[in-house]
């Protein structure tokens, strides 16, 4: 795991993430719901990436498969969060109660990710993938995010 490259790019994702969602916590109102807009185009264009990138790979190593197809499965979970907290009042009980349920599955979720998953991957790709790797994350984050941010939440662009 020479190239940890990849590895690094994706946890320095996950921090920020983290941060807004702190941020998210503590807001009220608009502040709220533009946090939480950030958020969403955030993690929507960070996802799209990673499964190009990094699960692309993955899906096609047998020993790296079934983490692949479950993390593949939590973004879309957590894609359905967003959809549905976007539609709901920033103010009320149930945006703060899904939010909640939200922040704990993706919190999860990226744990999972920086504990077991990228030292598996690191364990079974090559330098050259993981630089391949990093250089496809880091190419098509910027154009997810152009995407993300075009596309109206919970809207799958499949």
């Amino acid at each position: 795991m020479a190239d940890a490259r990849i590895y690094a790019d994706l946890k320095a994702d996950h921090d920020r993430h983290r941060a807004l969602l702190r941020q998210i916590g503590d807001a009220s109102g608009d502040e709220r719901a533009t946090l939480f807009e950030t958020f969403r185009i955030e993690v929507s264009a960070h996802a799209a990436a990673e499964e190009e990138a990094l699960y692309a790979t993955m899906l096609a190593n047998p020993d790296l498969r079934d983490e692949a197809r479950h993390s593949v499965s939590e973004h879309k979970e957590i894609d359905d969060y967003l959809g549905e907290i976007a539609g709901l009042d920033v103010g009320g009980n149930e945006w703060n109660e899904r939010f909640a349920a939200m922040r704990h599955r993706y919190e999860h979720h990226i744990d999972e990710e920086e504990e077991e998953m990228f030292p598996a991957a690191a364990q079974e790709l090559s330098d050259a993938e993981e630089a391949r790797i990093a250089a496809v994350f880091e190419d098509r984050k910027p154009k997810e995010h152009a995407i993300a941010a075009a596309t109206p939440p919970g809207d799958d662009r499949d």
